[in-house]
């Protein structure tokens, strides 16, 4: 075991490269992994474009489930054999973040097989660089969580968006009477956030996103929970100028939305999502939309929204959803959509980037696995 297949990230380069790297060598504190999974988020080849990746070349590859199968000598061996996954997140566990369930906020944030978004010396980032879109990965064994015996190495692969969305939904702190909004819907972190939001003090849906087919197929994932959808195709040509998404979630929800989780990436649909809110509502965004925001701090003083910027999730967020689904009350399995061969890696990004198909969550396998 001298060498494996990675897909691999060049400086310049709009796709991945396949080729033969040495398979990784754990140090005293590492484990290796044999991948059966590896998520797949399509902000990485942007992030990448933007030079966030500061280690090239690299292999990319943040959500790593697998076998754990080495250990290195001050590792704990009771990994050996384990069904695992990676959390990502590097941080120097010892500020007042890290303290305070904040890690994404350390100085030396950054995470294994992404990119660094801290301004510190980023030294872990430098040795963990490397992630799952491989045969083989290396990882700290302080960040390798155990599986439960119900959750497939494709779940597991994705526990972090599904933490992701738990963070978010903290953050929403929904209260009664739990009118709640999700905008974006038929993305990753839309479907995830409507299968976990009954954990989470909702009581009602109402889903947004273009299309009304593709809403039509997310009213499973909410249980038992009323659903209503809004699909910006139907709304009138000028919604975006009229204000026309704000009207038809109000109609729906005449007495506001409590909280409003916005995964928009762009444009005016955050903005008027907001003006839906009730009086004390929260609006969580997660979604990168660089549309600034049209309306003074005193409209927000006086109707007391709460306007919430998060990003990823921390070991809280991931102790929960594998609290849950150990339990058997949350089932993901659905959530997979796709499935991808590791030769197929810059495929399955396109799919993801271009929507062209419905594709909730997708996961490559290094290993052939089904």
């Amino acid at each position: 075991m001298s060498d494996m297949l990675a897909a691999r990230a060049h400086q310049g380069a709009t796709e991945l490269r396949l080729e033969r790297v040495p398979v990784p060598e754990p140090g005293a504190r590492d484990v290796l992994i044999k991948v059966a999974s590896a998520g797949i988020a399509p902000g990485m080849m942007k992030l990448l474009e933007r030079g966030r990746f500061k280690h090239l070349p690299s292999t990319p590859g943040h959500e790593i489930a697998g076998v754990v199968v080495a250990a290195g000598r001050e590792a704990d061996a009771s990994l050996v054999g384990r069904r695992v996954r990676v959390h990502p997140m590097l941080s120097c566990g010892d500020c007042v973040y890290c303290r305070t369930d904040r890690q994404q906020l350390c100085a030396e944030t950054a995470m294994i097989g992404h990119a660094a978004f801290g301004t510190g010396k980023l030294e872990l980032y430098a040795r963990y660089h490397d992630g799952g879109l491989a045969e083989y990965a290396r990882a700290p064994d302080w960040l390798v969580d155990p599986l439960p015996d119900n959750v497939n190495f494709d779940v597991g692969a994705k526990v972090h968006d599904l933490a992701n969305a738990v963070r978010a939904l903290k953050c929403a702190a929904i209260p009664e009477p739990g009118r709640l909004v999700i905008t974006a819907a038929t993305g990753t972190m839309g479907t995830a956030s409507i299968l976990l939001a009954r954990f989470y003090g909702a009581r009602r849906l109402v889903l947004v996103a273009r299309s009304r087919e593709r809403l039509e197929a997310l009213r499973p994932l909410a249980g038992d929970l009323p659903v209503e959808l809004v699909a910006l195709d139907e709304l009138a040509p000028d919604w975006a100028g009229s204000q026309g998404l704000t009207r038809r979630l109000r109609e729906l929800l005449p007495g506001g939305a409590d909280a409003v989780l916005d995964y928009f990436p762009g444009g005016p649909g955050t903005m008027q999502a907001l003006r839906a809110l009730a009086l004390g509502g929260t609006l969580v965004h997660m979604g990168g939309n660089a549309t600034p925001l049209s309306m003074t701090v005193a409209e927000a003083m006086q109707m007391c929204w709460k306007i919430v910027g998060t990003r990823a999730c921390t070991r809280s967020d991931t102790d929960a959803v594998l609290e849950l689904l150990a339990s058997g009350r949350l089932n993901a399995d659905a959530l997979i959509t796709h499935h991808f061969p590791l030769a197929e890696v810059n495929r399955a990004l396109q799919v993801m980037l271009d929507r062209s198909e419905p594709i909730w969550m997708a996961v490559v396998h290094p290993q052939g696995a089904d």
